[in-house]
């Protein structure tokens, strides 16, 4: 029930998203034909469509056809794996670009996560345990720096050191291991700052709980304690932080892959805002929304998996439905029936 009415939710929310972005799109000068018929913005690639593809494109999108129809029409290629050619790349369709380009700057996520996690989990720890001194004024201090860094800045310092300077990693292309290492560093920066605080702060709420407390008590050694209990409560706030930020660098990496030059969903993008390529426009945008909703979605199920409490709250389990039972059963004044000739 509960996972049902969020995919409902997510539902109306892409729809609110979609007609939001179709509205502000229909607002600007020209229709979507029009516009690319004419090579209009920077696209400029009226020249090499085929008739056969004008003509498909003044069908979804011409201006004899209605704004309701052509919101319908594109929606339904959204739903159906349709959503027509782009405008600049006439050879490929808009799911086409996705599906090939979303990869890329998938993997460029997934890597900025692992460091950032490796790199923030023992500063944040380092900073809680030894709360108050320089190595925790010093580590915070790193971490707001850096959170406060933008990633395309932080991309032209690494190009100019590790490039430039060090000539140790190349600083443009996409054509191996080596062309990851710079775009997932840049892209690392502010994470680690934004993790190593919520460690932090997570690390001193857990020390002041009374079973920490009363381990100490008992004569718990604190390294057993802090393992046991202490960490393993403190991960549970970067299960909610992880998955919009994985979102969040998936579909925000624009100007990094502009900078190194990768082929990602981001650089489509942005070229697609640039060059007016409406149908490329709507679709990476319509995209981006469903990716960020899906991982919340799946954040709360991963919390509820790992806290019975949230369980508990979200009526996802046994328990808790037996429990809301008894309760209703209680106050309306019904009991159990008891089982005659049975096990007592």
């Amino acid at each position: 029930m509960y996972i049902g009415r969020r995919l409902l939710r997510v539902v109306l929310c892409l729809i609110a998203v979609s007609m939001l972005t179709f509205t502000l799109l229909q607002l600007a000068p020209g229709d979507f034909a029009s516009i690319q018929a004419s090579g209009g913005g920077t696209v400029g690639l009226a020249q090499e469509a085929t008739s056969e593809q004008q003509a498909g494109l003044a069908a979804r999108y011409g201006e004899d056809i209605p704004v309701w129809q052509q919101y319908l029409k594109f929606m339904a290629g959204a739903v159906t794996g349709d959503m027509g050619p782009s405008y600049k790349y006439q050879h490929l369709d808009v799911e086409e670009i996705i599906a090939g380009a979303f990869p890329i700057s998938a993997s460029l996520a997934v890597g900025a996560i692992l460091i950032s996690v490796l790199v923030a989990v023992p500063l944040g720890i380092l900073a809680a345990v030894r709360r108050k001194s320089v190595w925790d004024w010093g580590t915070m201090f790193a971490a707001t720096l850096g959170h406060g860094l933008p990633n395309y800045l932080a991309g032209l310092v690494l190009v100019i050191v590790f490039s430039g300077m060090l000539s140790l990693l190349p600083p443009f292309g996409w054509d191996g291991p080596a062309n990851m290492i710079l775009p997932v560093l840049a892209l690392s920066i502010a994470p680690i700052g934004v993790l190593a605080r919520y460690v932090r702060n997570s690390v001193l709420e857990n020390l002041r709980e009374e079973y920490v407390v009363a381990a100490k008590s008992k004569g718990g050694r604190s390294r057993t304690i802090m393992v046991r209990h202490v960490l393993r409560n403190s991960m549970m706030p970067l299960v909610t932080v992880l998955g919009p930020m994985f979102a969040g660098l998936a579909t925000g990496t624009i100007f990094v892959e502009s900078i190194f030059g990768v082929p990602g969903l981001g650089r489509y993008f942005t070229e697609a805002a640039v060059g007016r390529d409406m149908p490329l426009l709507m679709g990476t945008t319509l995209f981006f929304a469903a990716l960020l909703m899906v991982m919340n979605l799946v954040v709360d199920l991963i919390y509820a998996l790992l806290d019975p409490r949230v369980r508990a709250d979200l009526g996802l389990t046994r328990t808790g439905e037996e429990s809301a039972r008894r309760a209703r059963d209680a106050g309306s004044g019904r009991r159990r029936p008891v089982a005659v000739g049975g096990a007592s």
